[in-house]
């Protein structure tokens, strides 16, 4: 029998309204943050944290370095919501639910969505540590958040993904870049299963496919979001090298989380600033 979107609708909005009744702030837009990319959130003011363990039907992260809390407060005039930690098929959970707290941000207003990720540098002009507007996906992710019969209340049955990626959105990041002097760098993002790294001929097959970052998330997100309707800008920070072949080095998590951590102020700086620039 095939999984009945019905429950996901009732399920994200008595989580909407536990969330409503912790905060109170209504969120424009919201973020979600990356392994390594946590740092933001300690910029809000007047922030109002909710542990994912206490919000009805939410996932619990179990990765390192995601603090696995949802937060919100005001990025400058900006009411945003962040979410802090992110789901991954490699930790069990299904395409559906790791796109649910989607369906909670839409229930809760939410009018745009800033992702982030780390990611491998498929692209051999990328090096470790730059950002990369994403402006297109190649999903092998061996599920979709949408299987399943479909709930017209969540969103249509057959989404179109031709503007996945917001070209609104995306425009405001190629100036907020142009701003700060940054070479912001745009490319495909590929979604792969994890939580093992690719092999190099794995590596190699991603190029040839196209893809200029590899990454263990993101996808099933943008999909729910483009589902519900609600505009995408998504920014990936390269952790390592993996193409070509005699670039790539062993890399450990550790590895991932110093340069994101190193590297993430700039990050921080451009969303500010795209924040800055939204209505």
């Amino acid at each position: 029998m095939p999984v009945k979107m019905e429950s996901i609708f009732e399920k994200a909005k008595e989580s909407a309204l536990y969330i409503k009744d912790r905060i109170s702030i209504k969120p424009d837009y919201a973020i979600i943050l990356g392994t390594g990319l946590g740092g933001l959130s300690k910029s809000m003011e007047n922030a109002q944290t909710i542990a994912y363990q206490e919000i009805p039907h939410f996932p619990a992260s179990t990765v390192q370095s995601h603090k696995g809390a949802l937060i919100a407060g005001k990025i400058g005039d900006k009411a945003v919501m962040i979410l802090s930690g992110r789901f991954h098929f490699y930790e069990g959970y299904s395409g559906a639910q790791i796109g649910f707290p989607i369906r909670v941000l839409k229930m809760l207003g939410v009018r745009g969505l800033i992702i982030t990720n780390v990611s491998g540098g498929l692209n051999p002009h990328y090096r470790p540590g730059q950002i990369v507007m994403v402006k297109d996906h190649i999903n092998l992710i061996p599920d979709n958040p949408l299987r399943g019969i479909n709930d017209d209340r969540l969103g249509v049955r057959f989404p179109d993904m031709k503007k996945a990626y917001d070209p609104h959105f995306m425009e405001k990041a190629r100036l907020s870049a142009k701003r700060l002097s940054y070479p912001l760098k745009e490319g495909v993002y590929v979604g792969f299963q994890g939580p093992n790294l690719e092999t190099p001929s794995e590596y190699v097959f991603l190029r040839k496919i196209g893809g200029d970052m590899v990454g263990m998330s993101t996808v099933p997100e943008v999909i729910t979001a483009r589902h519900a309707e609600i505009p995408v800008l998504v920014l990936s920070m390269i952790s390592n090298v993996c193409f070509p072949v005699e670039a790539i080095q062993e890399t450990t998590v550790e590895d991932v989380i110093a340069v994101a951590e190193e590297n993430a102020p700039i990050l921080q700086q451009m969303i500010v600033s795209v924040l800055e620039s939204l209505p």
